[in-house]
């Protein structure tokens, strides 16, 4: 066999040891399904083997599918039978050695998730070593999946239909005492002994087959279409279901349906039920992009994907931050809590203790939840000095500045800094729409100058935007990248320009909002699509967040700077009459767009229809969802052809998990491919005539749209085009 070991002990035990060659990790292939089940067919006939244990021959116990193989096999794929047949194979393959007629043991000796669980439920008893970084779960939903090879069928008959809904539909990774404890493995080990320890159950059981193949087998807390317990899951978990995915996410409802219809019938009718559904839900476009963009893109910039190649890697140890506000004290956070010397700067010593306070009190959070104790805390703490002097910065490899967002005030930051650091320093701005082009004209070495956008509470955001200037050079990039990874954060690359890509796309969706309000449409109307749309935030409540002031400021530099180029609009008026006339800056002065009052929830200003009259006629919902994310889809189409970004990767990537561009589409980029390139473009061009040139389509996107081409596509092409 290629993927497993088959061996045989002089007790007549055969230990089936899973090592998928040329992967760091068991991985589902087309070969191991295969082995697996041979090696079943040979268990049930080889009269010399009394039992079977089933372990691995890595680290880690062993994942799922491959889901770059599982992308590229069945993003194409349109044949219902097809795609459901093969969904059947590995299923079938788990329930042969289910039944194979002798004990079979499972000795989980590291992490599983997915199918690498779902083959451990498929042994008759599991035993799991007690390693801390041992994980267990079914995480397909995170990625718009369910079980597929029995998990929703076997968790619901250990656990009971209410456990293992929660467990399937959250997608968290669980630790094996929790496991012991919530019912699916059957005994915790010291690591390495988990081989040991099953032998010793198949050698005394008399176990040759599962509880729910036998007669009058009944589920953990009840089952049956007029069951009222289970009724009174499946009605509540309706509900709540609903409320949290406002039906853009059809994997929960499907692992819900599945478990429910299993939950009532024998084992292998239910899981033909449960492939049906796997089967659905595959040939969506959701699980492609949630797969693509969460997990395959993802992964890849983790790995750092763009880092030029030529220059070492060089970690830092001691880092400069420039300015103690919310983003430089983030900033100071993540990188003394990743082992780095912090040197926190500030106009006054009192400052920059202030900023020291935030990681302070995020760190006493973590010792009153018991996830750290007070030593490691005072150590993290240990490594932020605060200082109001420069020369305190000298032996940083990075220093990032988070200063106000003027060009004079940040011009005065460089010099001061450079006059101080080593000559191979790397000096980065935080700013999150000045250009660094412009930023590095303050600076001595330019080409080690270079934008690290970080996003806000730092500590919980996950991406990080790195921009490149003109002069920037690859070292920059190069440190710029290693430090993001150090702090575990995830990275996009894009090049230089007004508001870069993040800030200037999530613009469009805040200006979208304040328009439609300019036109009269129901405030409350324009919140709520937004969110059932998938946006985290209605438009209105985001430009509160950030401040009604802040967007009034950056209004007020980019018409400065761009002159007569700068295009106005509707939204331009509304900031200005709040923030001149009206007196409402944002949440954080109490007051904007809502109010909030103190200690109730905030509400939508009562007065914005004596401003804003109500339209007579009010737009249908889907009209209004459509202008909110077709306008941030074509601004980043115009960011690809202007070539701030490089990759549709980076745009799926930065659209997600920079703003909270709803993650079932996959991202800006994949929701035009999920609609249809030629599709999106015939509905921009009615938007475009009905609301203006916002959401006229670039003629690179009409061209593609005729061609039937799309941009995954024609970036492979261009990574696979031979050098000239």
């Amino acid at each position: 066999m290629k993927t497993i070991d088959f061996t045989i002990d002089a007790d007549g035990i055969a230990v089936l040891t899973v090592d998928v060659k040329d992967k760091p990790m068991n991985v589902i292939t087309p070969e191991f399904i295969q082995d697996i089940s041979k090696a079943a067919d040979k268990i049930s006939t080889d009269d010399k083997i009394k039992g079977a244990v089933v372990t691995s021959g890595k680290d880690s116990f062993m994942a799922g599918a491959d889901l770059k193989d599982l992308v590229a096999n069945f993003e194409q794929r349109t044949d219902a039978a097809e795609v459901y047949s093969w969904c059947r194979k590995l299923q079938q393959a788990y329930r042969k050695l289910e039944t194979c007629g002798k004990p079979v043991a499972a000795a989980i000796n590291g992490t599983a998730l997915g199918g690498g669980l779902e083959l451990a439920l498929a042994c008759h008893y599991r035993v799991v070593g007690n390693n801390p970084k041992t994980r267990l779960g079914q995480p397909e939903v995170q990625i718009g999946l369910m079980p597929g090879a029995g998990g929703t069928q076997r968790l619901l008959r250990l656990m009971g239909i209410e456990a293992a809904l929660r467990m399937n539909t959250e997608g968290r990774h669980i630790a094996p005492e929790k496991a012991l404890e919530m019912g699916f493995v059957d005994e915790v080990v010291e690591p390495e002994k988990e081989v040991t320890a099953a032998k010793a159950w198949v050698q005394t059981t008399d176990t040759i087959d599962a509880p729910w193949d036998r007669k009058g087998f009944k589920v953990p807390g009840g089952a049956g279409l007029m069951h009222p317990a289970a009724v009174q899951t499946q009605i509540i978990g309706a509900a709540l279901m609903q409320k949290m995915t406002n039906h853009n996410y059809p994997a929960p409802l499907a692992i819900m349906s599945a478990t429910y219809e299993g939950s009532v019938l024998p084992m292998d009718k239910a899981l033909d039920v449960e492939s049906k559904y796997f089967t659905q839900l595959l040939m969506d476009p959701i699980s492609r992009n949630m797969t693509r963009t969460l997990f395959l893109n993802k992964g890849a910039a983790d790995k750092l994907v763009r880092r030029p190649e030529g220059p070492e890697k060089r970690p830092v140890t001691k880092l400069g931050i420039l300015g103690a506000g919310m983003m430089g004290a983030g900033v100071a956070y993540v990188s003394a809590y990743a082992g780095m010397q912090v040197v926190l700067l500030d106009m006054s010593k009192d400052n920059a203790e202030k900023g020291k306070d935030y990681s302070r009190i995020l760190l006493q959070k973590r010792i009153d939840r018991g996830r750290m104790d007070a030593d490691k805390a005072a150590d993290i703490l240990d490594r932020i000095a605060t200082t109001d002097s420069y020369d305190e910065l000298a032996g940083c490899e990075l220093v990032i500045e988070a200063v106000f967002e003027d060009v004079d005030i940040k011009a005065d930051v460089t010099a001061k800094t450079e006059a101080v650091i080593s000559a191979d320093s790397i000096f980065a701005s935080n700013t999150s729409t000045l250009p660094i082009t412009g930023l590095a004209k303050a600076s001595q070495r330019p080409e080690q100058f270079i934008g690290i956008h970080f996003f806000s509470p730092v500590d919980k955001m996950p991406l990080v935007e790195v921009i490149v200037g003109e002069k920037t050079g690859d070292v920059a990039i190069a440190q710029a990248l290693d430090y993001i990874q150090q702090i575990r954060k995830t990275p996009i690359v894009v090049n230089d320009s007004r508001g870069f890509y993040t800030s200037r796309v999530f613009g469009t969706y805040s200006k979208e909002g304040i328009t439609m309000l300019a036109e009269g449409i129901n405030p409350a109307l324009i919140e709520n699509v937004a969110k059932h749309a998938g946006m985290p935030v209605g438009p209105l409540a985001v430009t509160d967040e950030v401040t009604l002031e802040l967007s009034h400021h950056v209004m007020t530099q980019t018409k400065k700077a761009l002159g007569d180029a700068y295009v106005a609009s509707a939204a331009d008026d509304v900031i200005g009459k709040f923030v001149e006339d009206l007196d409402r800056k944002g949440k954080r002065f109490g007051k904007g767009f809502y109010d909030y009052p103190e200690g109730e929830k905030k509400r939508l200003w009562p007065d914005l229809a004596e401003h804003y009259p109500r339209a007579e006629e009010q737009p249908d919902p889907e009209e209004v969802r459509q202008r909110i994310l077709y306008v941030q889809a074509i601004e980043t189409v115009r960011c690809l052809d202007e070539g701030v970004l490089t990759h549709p990767a980076d745009a799926d990537i930065g659209s997600i998990f920079g703003w909270g561009y709803p993650p079932y589409t996959g991202g800006t980029i994949s929701f035009i491919e999920t609609e249809g390139l030629e599709h999106f473009v015939s509905e921009a061009d009615r938007l475009a005539e009905a609301y203006g040139e916002r959401f006229a389509v670039p003629e690179s996107l009409r061209s593609m749209a005729e061609k039937g081409e799309t941009f995954y596509q024609l970036a492979e092409a261009r990574q696979h085009r031979p050098a000239a």
